[in-house]
């Protein structure tokens, strides 16, 4: 996703500075060109050989720059960065750039850049609540600076609160987001994503559900996000962080499911439904708990549930709102796949077949084929279902 862009990241001197390493890394694999500016206090933390070796290029630093050499080296950085960002980012830095000091190279290349630039802050507890650390917070957001904003949990001192550096995925999240501002393709676009299983509940205890991890459906509403698209996304019970910028609506069961669906279908442009909806729930939900009886079977009586995307083709099909659903099966998956967008009214069907390894439910990756409305076949290789969420949503763009 980001071939072409240049992220410079400014590292500064705190414990929390290994963790650059890894965002770095994940920069890398998306095919961006890292450059890394360390403070003299970062460096005591972790060694510029660390960046050099991950980004593959050059790691810029007082020790390593001579005040004559970097004079030209901050504006090129400047000027080469598609986005700027700085973690972790302590106080100091904080309040030099809120208050216009340029004093090392790093304060200084975020002064000539005319990139985003994005912050996130890592620090002791009551120093990220002292008010003069709050105060340039809100003046540097003011000046349009971005901010990711740190995690509860154990600092390094011992203390208990909010001051961790937020995790390299979200920094990641957000470093995309922004280096991808200038070509967003969904921009003004509304999007509803589904997620996850659904629950249908026997009694207090017990539930009937499927393997659904909702894997899929979130790097879906993940990439439609970073596109542009103002995202929904209805989610099933999952154990999975929730995904930025995305407005979210927790439901439980296939019930709930249908009538959260509908009632936002109505102002989306897109609907794609990659939950895992159950096809049956209980007749009836015991009270009190269902006791075992070891000498006797108990018969559970199943209803259908409501079909959410039928209902969907049936209102929308063919209105310029695209519907996008998805089949799983274990045999015959092209007939039913066919069948099922015909049937349903669906402009594109998202076909996968459990029985192929690296595909299906709670994996990292997915094989899928695109079923379209005229019967067009578009197999896509293994891929991982980030890069599955954007072939889809290449698709769905063309449609």
């Amino acid at each position: 996703m980001l071939q072409n862009k240049t992220i410079v990241l400014g590292i500064t001197g705190g414990i929390a500075a290994y963790k650059a390493a890894e965002v770095v890394s994940g920069l890398k694999k998306l095919g961006a060109d890292v450059k890394v500016i360390m403070t003299k206090s970062a460096a005591e933390f972790i060694t510029p050989l660390t960046f050099m070796s991950l980004s593959q290029n050059p790691v810029y630093t007082e020790m390593f720059s001579a005040p004559a050499a970097w004079e030209t080296q901050h504006i090129s950085l400047a000027k080469a960065a598609d986005v700027f960002a700085v973690l972790p980012c302590t106080a100091n830095v904080i309040g030099k750039i809120a208050n216009g000091i340029a004093d090392d190279m790093l304060t200084t290349t975020v002064m000539a850049t005319k990139a985003p630039v994005l912050i996130a802050p890592a620090m002791n507890t009551n120093m990220y609540e002292n008010p003069i650390v709050q105060e340039n917070i809100e003046k540097l957001k003011s000046l349009g600076y971005s901010f990711v904003a740190p995690a509860c949990g154990r600092l390094a001192c011992g203390d208990t609160g909010k001051g961790k550096l937020a995790a390299p995925e979200e920094i990641l999240d957000e470093i995309i987001r922004l280096a991808l501002l200038s070509q967003r393709d969904l921009c003004g676009k509304k999007v509803l994503v589904t997620a996850g299983a659904t629950q249908e509940s026997i009694d207090p205890v017990r539930y009937i559900t499927n393997h659904s991890s909702g894997k899929m459906g979130y790097a879906i509403a993940k990439a439609a996000m970073l596109r542009g698209a103002d995202v929904t996304l209805i989610t099933g019970p999952t154990h999975l962080s929730l995904p930025a910028h995305v407005h979210v609506l927790p439901v439980v069961s296939a019930r709930e499911m249908y009538q959260t669906v509908m009632t936002h279908a109505e102002e989306m442009d897109i609907i794609i439904k990659a939950a895992a909806v159950a096809d049956f729930t209980p007749a009836q939900t015991a009270e009190q708990k269902i006791k075992k009886n070891s000498k006797e079977s108990t018969s559970l009586l199943l209803e259908g549930t409501q079909d959410i995307l039928k209902e969907l083709g049936r209102l929308y099909g063919g209105s310029g709102k695209k519907i996008i659903g998805f089949c799983m099966e274990t045999e015959h998956l092209m007939d039913n796949a066919k069948k099922k967008c015909t049937e349903k009214n669906a402009d594109m069907i998202v076909a996968n077949d459990l029985s192929q390894t690296g595909a299906g439910f709670g994996g990292d990756t997915n094989i899928v084929t695109f079923v379209l409305r005229d019967g067009t076949i578009i197999p896509k290789a293994k891929m991982s279902k980030f890069e599955v969420a954007n072939a889809l949503l290449d698709q769905v763009v063309k449609l």
